[in-house]
């Protein structure tokens, strides 16, 4: 009596998933190393260490942000993963840019952490999430596309379309950061994003299909 079936090496789902959890741990953990300490005179008493926490208020809210913005593409991509039944070329690949905006994403974290309303530090934070939640998108739309999914096909397209709002809604705050020196705030309503742009996406996406070319109307089918 034969086992399951293993997968062909170099694609196995439980590895990826494994080693995409690894990378995402790292970078949320690289955030917090990226935060200043104090100093030996900044600790002398509780008003100077008031004041070294009110001057890092940035780098305190840069943290929190980047933090909950990666946790919830984490937890995005483990359910996704839960739903893999195995792996494709294209599938493993797009892993690649994937992990390495996520890896890249501490640095423009960094940035804005020291200078939270400069317009550039922010179009490199907001460029790099849009990116990256591209990347997630393009996997989702794989994974719906290919079979590699156990469940609906079309539940994954729609998440993939939630995914691509979110995804446009980062590169307009990136342009808005040029205009308006607080854009970060965009970043806390990225799930209204999902949830309204997903839906308006997934509706633009299916409208050819729900309304038939008018040439083909009077045409007998078969």
């Amino acid at each position: 009596m034969s086992g399951p079936a293993r997968p062909e090496p170099g694609f196995s789902p439980e590895r990826l998933a494994f080693f995409t959890d690894a990378i995402f741990a790292i970078a949320m953990t690289l955030l917090a190393v990226e935060l200043e300490r104090p100093e030996e005179r900044e600790l002398a008493s509780a008003r100077a260490l008031g004041s070294f926490l009110v001057d890092h208020r940035g780098s305190f809210l840069a943290f929190a942000l980047a933090f909950v913005l990666l946790w919830s593409v984490w937890r995005r991509h483990h359910k996704l993963m839960d739903r893999i039944g195995g792996l494709s070329k294209a599938f493993t690949a797009w892993h690649a840019p994937f992990l390495l905006l996520v890896a890249f994403l501490p640095f423009p974290t960094a940035l804005i952490g020291a200078s939270i309303g400069n317009p550039l530090a922010q179009t490199l934070f907001a460029s790099t999430m849009a990116a990256m939640v591209f990347c997630e998108a393009a996997l989702k739309e794989i994974a719906g596309g290919t079979g590699l999914v156990t469940g609906d096909p079309a539940e994954t397209h729609r998440h993939a379309g939630d995914s691509w709002g979110v995804g446009l809604w980062f590169v307009l705050s990136a342009g808005v950061a040029w205009l308006f020196p607080y854009a970060f705030v965009l970043w806390c309503v990225a799930p209204l994003a999902a949830t309204y742009g997903g839906a308006l996406i997934s509706r633009l996406r299916t409208a050819p299909a729900n309304h038939p070319d008018p040439h083909d109307e009077g045409v007998p089918r078969t």
